[in-house]
């Protein structure tokens, strides 16, 4: 059983169900758990498909309220503040975005909570025609990332322009960054069954936090905040909870995003992608110890590793960080 001592319990986004909890010896009794909800989530993009996601609303469906957003005059709602952008308009653009649907928030002429079905987002863009994507009218589940086969994806590396290399940290700022995004995993604390996304840039640190059930929707979320609050996607970097596939990169490289941290480790693909685009790709990173797989030039206390191993086809030579 998961529970969180220092906040109401339980927490929102989730639910407290009855369970039987079993010990060694045959022992057994009655306990109350939390659990992460589950839902679905419309985007219904007007002239180009819809799409369904399995998403966790962790900021509760009762604080959104109404909410749209409309280009020249940005989010709106009975609860819009400066600091908050409401869930569902942040994840519906952060799809949007990493889909390749839109380009630039620009390029949506309106979006809004459908007053009578708050599962659904309508979206209307400025130029429908123009889109081009790879999938429509699906529903994608938690744990969905991207369709077709290797060659179709290592064909669509040129489709991500390089990204630019303004950002550097320091090794100790990178464990700060990661400690600081999971003192916010509120929903993780409560539930273990969440994962976080946190972007940061050099000058102000953590400047959006997410959670959701899914990686995908935590990284989509925070994007998509960045993009309602016209806060700038260059120049930052993105600290993640989850493993680092091929498509929670592919999300980073569409966001221009420098620098992708991670609690786990990284696949081939997304080390093959972080090095065509110019990412600094770096797993395990846990306490004080990190390995930076790629571009190591943004951390400034990279040395090579003294051994390591090569590999059959593509050799990477992973950097330590160990302070």
């Amino acid at each position: 059983m998961h529970t969180s001592m220092d906040r109401p319990w339980p927490a929102s986004g989730s639910r407290a169900v009855p369970a039987l909890r079993l010990s060694a010896g045959g022992a057994q009794g009655e306990a109350t758990c939390c659990i992460i909800e589950e839902d679905a989530l419309t985007i219904d993009v007007e002239g180009v498909g819809r799409y369904t996601l399995m998403w966790t609303p962790a900021d509760g469906d009762e604080r959104d309220g109404a909410a749209g957003f409309v280009t020249g005059e940005g989010v709106l709602g009975d609860e819009v503040v400066s600091e908050r952008v409401p869930e569902r308009l942040a994840l519906a653009a952060g799809f949007a975005y990493s889909e390749g649907i839109i380009d630039s928030l620009a390029d949506i002429a309106t979006m809004a909570v459908c007053p009578d079905r708050r599962n659904v987002v309508r979206m209307r863009l400025q130029a429908p025609e123009r889109v081009t994507v790879k999938r429509r009218d699906v529903i994608v589940a938690s744990s969905c990332g991207v369709c077709g086969g290797r060659d179709a994806i290592e064909d669509g590396f040129d489709d991500f322009a390089p990204v630019t290399t303004r950002l550097r940290l320091a090794a100790s700022e990178l464990a700060a960054l990661m400690a600081a995004m999971q003192r916010r995993q509120r929903l993780f604390r409560t539930t273990g069954g969440a994962h976080a996304a946190a972007v940061f840039s050099a000058q102000a640190g953590i400047v959006a936090v997410a959670e959701d059930l899914g990686r995908h929707n935590a990284l989509d979320k925070v994007v998509g905040e960045c993009l309602l609050r016209e806060l700038p996607l260059a120049g930052c970097g993105v600290v993640l909870s989850s493993r680092l596939s091929y498509e929670m990169v592919a999300k980073a490289a569409r966001a221009g995003f420098e620098l992708v941290a991670a609690v786990s480790a990284p696949t081939s693909l997304a080390i093959a992608l972080a090095e065509r685009v110019g990412i600094t790709l770096c797993g395990f990173v846990r306490g004080d110890s990190a390995t930076v797989y790629t571009h190591p030039q943004r951390i400034r206390d990279c040395v090579p590793a003294r051994e390591a191993a090569p590999a059959a086809r593509a050799p990477v030579v992973p950097f330590t960080i160990d302070d």
